[in-house]
Parts: structure tokens; sequence; C-alpha cells
């Protein structure tokens, strides 16, 4: 059973002195190949010919496809833009509360774009390297209900029509768990929710429109091959327990820069909760020399020595443009750190 076995990973790793490396790096990997978003995201065959470069380049413990926000929203007939060069975008449409029982109808399994995303894993537990973790990401609840209603209402709506939005969440935990079983299903080891809107929540909402969802979600996939991680951007620690209480394997978190101190949030967690981060994406990795990317990820690792549950990765997902050297800053500095070193 997979949750099992990547807390022995990662216990094994701190035993033998060393963490596992899982940067969050796929839009990096099409400069790798000369690529485009657009193709990668609906393509499967180029998005897995970008990921398996980026693994025999860099080897991560773990890979994850490209981080893409919008895949539900669209297969759920969500008017969806596709640059070229940028992420796909979902156009804020006004959501009536009576077009769920049309949409609860939609069968997202025969969406051409969300299977695209089912095949990309496929092709990864087929042709990547087998002590590899294969990676998928899904939209959570919450962010899911916000880009279908638009953000604003559903911040709006957690006070003023608390009910509306309970049963709109209540929907998108519906499709994310179709979504999720055809993920396992196509051979995903790992399922990170991306839940960016719940940061602005305080505990009490995170709790009603999120946290008791993603329990669900674990909870329904308890039994299968399968590690859950909650990933939400910006500042969490006012949410670190709901998060936990949620039953994942991991929680994903930001950078220092977004308010994150993760030797103080790994005080609070129970040892048997993996904590991934914190690397601040758009900092040194992306702007400084391999020499300042070394510094700041010895660092982090120095002061996490304390904790056997952390898997060295950045805040968020790398830009596309940052520097391949400074890739290999982040993952050989991991490499090569040994916990209670006192260089």
């Amino acid at each position: 059973m997979y949750p099992k076995t990547i807390r022995k990973m990662v216990n094994d790793a701190y035993t033998e002195g060393r963490r596992l490396l899982a940067p969050l790096m796929g839009f990096p990997g099409l400069r790798i190949k000369g690529s485009t978003v657009k193709l990668a995201q609906q393509n499967y065959g180029e998005h897995f010919k970008i990921l398996s470069l980026l693994v025999k380049k860099f080897n991560p413990d773990i890979i994850f496809p490209l981080m893409d926000l919008s895949v539900e929203a669209n297969a759920l007939g969500r008017y969806t833009i596709f640059p070229k060069q940028d992420s796909a975008t979902v156009v804020k449409e006004h959501l009536e509360i009576d077009e769920l029982t049309m949409q609860k109808q939609i069968n997202i399994a025969f969406d051409t774009r969300l299977m695209g995303y089912v095949e990309t894993v496929k092709l990864m537990g087929i042709g990547l390297p087998q002590e590899v973790l294969k990676g998928a990401y899904v939209t959570g609840p919450y962010s899911l209900a916000g880009l279908l209603m638009g953000a604003d209402e559903a911040a709006m709506a957690t006070i003023m029509d608390p009910d509306k939005l309970t049963t709109l969440c209540e929907f998108t935990t519906e499709k994310i768990q179709e979504y999720i079983r055809l993920l396992i299903g196509a051979g995903a080891e790992v399922i990170c929710i991306l839940e960016p809107s719940a940061v602005m929540l305080g505990p009490e909402q995170f709790e009603q429109f999120s946290s008791r969802f993603v329990r669900h979600l674990n909870e329904s996939f308890k039994y299968a091959d399968v590690a859950m991680i909650y990933h939400i951007c910006g500042n969490t620690t006012h949410l670190i327990e709901k998060m936990v209480d949620s039953k994942v394997d991991a929680i994903s978190l930001d950078s220092p820069e977004s308010g994150v101190d993760l030797p103080s949030v790994a005080k609070r967690v129970n040892r048997e909760v993996i904590i991934m981060g914190n690397i601040n994406p758009t900092g040194h990795i992306l702007n400084s020399k391999p020499e300042m990317v070394e510094q700041e990820v010895r660092q982090l690792l120095k002061r996490m020595d304390p904790y056997p549950n952390f898997i060295l990765s950045t805040g968020c997902d790398l830009p596309q443009e940052t520097p391949l050297d400074n890739i290999s800053a982040f993952m050989n500095t991991g490499r090569q750190y040994r916990i209670g070193n006192t260089i």
C-alpha cells in the first residue's frame, strides 16, 4: 500500500542520513524538449516526453506532470482559454446552482483533455524508472468550486450563502473523486490535491469547504496504492492543523517568503504526516546563481535535520524560465547533503 511505502521511503532515507527530493518542476521541461505549454497539455505523447527528459536529467524521487488547474473545470464545460506559452485559464462565468443537475450527468471520462492527463500518467508508469514515484495533480474541492462560480463569488458565499457553496463543494468532490479513480487506474502512485484558493479562508471555513471534503477523498482511496498530498500556496500557518486533520499522507507548503517557516510547522505536525517544501520557486532558483541555490537548499536541509518526516521540494511549481543549472544545483545539493553533517 503506497501510503505506507512512501512513509517507508522517507524513513529509510532519513535512517541513511539523506532526504527524498521532489521539486515541482514540470514547466522547465518545456525548454529541454523545445515545446510549448499548449502542445504539452493537449498532446499526451509530448507531455510524457517532457517528463521523461526531466527524469533523465534530474532523477527526482517523485515526478509530477505540468501543473494545470483548469482540467476539471474545462471537462465540466466551463469556458477555457488555451494560450500557446502559458497555462490554460478558466474564464469567469456566472453559475446557477440549477446547472449542477446537468453537470452531474457529465461523464468526465469522455473529456479528451482530461483523458490526456490520464494517458500521460499511463505512459509514466510504462516508460519511467520503477523507483521514481509517478504523481498526478487534481484541483481541490473549494478551488474547483471557485473556478466554476468565480473566486470572488465563492469567497462571498462562505458567509452569504454557505448552503449553496456546500452543495457545490459536494459536487466538485464527486467529480474530483471520479478523476482520481481514473488516475489511479492509469498507474498514479501519488495524488497531489491543489487547493490554492483555500488559503484565504479561516480555519473554520477551511474545514467546512475544503478539508472535510479532502478527508472524504482520502477515506475513499485509503485502500488504494496511492499517497495523498495536500498542497496550498501562500501562508498556510493558520491552516496546518486542519490540513493534517484531513488524514492526507503529506502536506506540501509554500516558501518562507510567503510566511511559512517549515521547522516551526514541523513542531506542530504528527511525524506520521510527511512535510514537503519549501524552497521559493521565484527566489534564488529563478533569479540567482547556482551557488545561492546551494546555500538556500543546504540551510533548509540543516534546519530540518531533527525531523524525519520531510521531503525536500519547492514551495510551488517552478516557472518555465527557471535556469536548468539552478535546478541541478537544487538536486545535487540535496543528494550530497547528509543529515547531521556539521559542514
